[in-house]
C-alpha cells in the first residue's frame, strides 16, 4: 500500500504509520522496517526516519511463512467457529503467541494444528490470526481471525473501541468507591521494564477502565469486581487496580502473597464477555466464557444477586 504524507511532518515513521494502518501494531511496523519492507520515496526506511510533507511511503506486508514444526495438538475450548473467525475460552497459564522463553505450547501452536494453517497472515509469522491478546495468566474470551478480511475488521473494532470487553476480577482489598471510572495514562515502568505503570501525560497511552464491585468477603478482605475495558493497554486492569491500592489476587507482578492467592493458585482475572460486530455478516454477536471454579467463593457471596445479563449470539 502507498501512503502520501500530508500532515504530521517530523513524526517518526513507525509512529506515523501506526496511527494510519489499523491492522499493524507499532512493533510489527518496526519489524517490517528492519526487514526493509517499508520504503520512503523508493528507498528503504530506517527506524528513526522522520516523515516530511509530500513523502510517499510504500508498505509491503509479506505473506505469512509457516513456522517449522509449529502445529501442536493442544486441547482448545471453542466457543464459536466459522470460516472467518474462531472464539475461544483461553485457559489460564496458556501463552497466546510464541516469544522468547515460550517457543511452543502456545495458543498459536494449538490454532495452527486446529485450523490446519488457515489463519490470517497479517499478524506475521509468529502471530497468525492474532488481533488481540490476553496475558498468560488471564483466562477467558479471545477472538482469532481466520481470514484477512476478518482481521481487518476486528483490528479496526479494537482500535475504534467499539467492542464490549467485560472482565471478572478479584482484588486484594476493597476498591473505593464501589463504582468508578479509572482514567490514566499507562506506559513502561521507569525502573522495571518488565512492568507497566501509571505515568504522567504526555507519557504512555490513555487507559480507561470502568469497574463495579459485585461482592465482597470481609474475612479475606477481597472483592469480586466487574471491569469494562474501553481501551486495551498492556496489563491495564492489573495496573489500574494496583494503582488504587487493591491489586488482583494471585498477580505475580503487581500483587503480593496472601492466603487467598495460595488458595486460588492463579491470577484472578477472567475475560468473561466479548461482544462485537461479526466481521463478515455485520451482526452484533456476544460471547461468554464460563466462569472458572476458582471464583465460586465470591459467586456464593453474590448469592441471589445476578450478574449483568448476557445476550446469546445469533448468526
Amino acid at each position: 500500500m502507498d501512503i502520501q504524507v500530508v500532515d504530521s511532518p517530523g513524526e517518526r515513521i513507525d509512529a506515523f504509520l501506526a496511527t494510519r494502518i489499523a491492522d499493524l501494531s507499532r512493533s510489527r511496523i518496526q519489524t517490517l522496517i528492519r526487514e526493509q519492507y517499508i520504503q520512503i520515496n523508493g528507498h528503504p526506511a530506517k527506524p528513526r526516519d522522520a516523515v516530511k510533507l509530500g513523502d510517499r511511503i510504500t508498505v509491503i506486508v509479506p505473506e505469512a511463512v509457516p513456522l517449522d514444526n509449529a502445529p501442536q495438538e493442544i486441547p482448545l475450548e471453542i466457543l464459536f467457529e466459522d470460516h472467518d473467525m474462531i472464539v475461544l475460552n483461553k485457559a489460564s497459564s496458556m501463552v497466546v503467541h510464541p516469544a522468547p522463553g515460550n517457543h511452543d505450547g502456545t495458543l498459536v501452536n494449538a490454532l495452527l494444528h486446529h485450523c490446519r494453517g488457515k489463519l490470517s497472515g497479517i499478524g506475521g509469522v509468529e502471530r497468525p490470526g492474532i488481533v488481540h491478546r490476553l496475558d498468560k495468566d488471564t483466562s477467558g474470551c479471545i477472538v482469532v481471525a481466520k481470514s484477512d478480511a476478518a482481521h481487518h475488521s476486528l483490528v479496526g473494532q479494537f482500535s475504534g473501541r467499539t467492542m464490549e470487553k467485560l472482565y471478572l476480577a478479584v482484588t486484594q482489598g476493597i476498591p473505593k468507591p464501589a463504582k468508578d471510572t479509572i482514567f490514566t495514562h499507562i506506559g513502561r515502568h521507569p525502573v522495571n521494564r518488565q512492568k507497566m505503570a501509571v505515568v504522567n501525560p504526555p507519557g504512555g497511552k490513555t487507559a480507561i477502565t470502568d469497574y463495579e464491585i459485585l461482592a465482597t468477603d470481609a474475612a479475606s478482605l477481597t472483592a469480586l469486581i466487574l471491569c469494562n475495558l474501553h481501551t486495551g493497554r498492556t496489563h491495564q486492569i492489573r495496573v489500574h487496580l494496583h494503582h488504587k491500592g487493591t491489586p488482583l489476587v494471585g498477580d505475580p507482578i503487581y500483587g503480593k502473597p496472601s492466603k487467598t492467592s495460595e488458595q486460588t493458585g492463579r491470577l484472578m482475572l477472567h475475560a468473561w464477555r466479548l461482544a462485537f460486530t461479526h466481521p463478515i455478516t455485520g451482526k452484533w454477536v456476544n460471547f461468554e466464557a464460563p466462569i472458572p471454579p476458582e471464583y465460586t467463593p465470591w459467586l456464593d457471596v453474590l448469592g441471589s444477586k445476578t450478574l449483568p445479563p448476557i445476550a446469546h449470539h445469533s448468526l
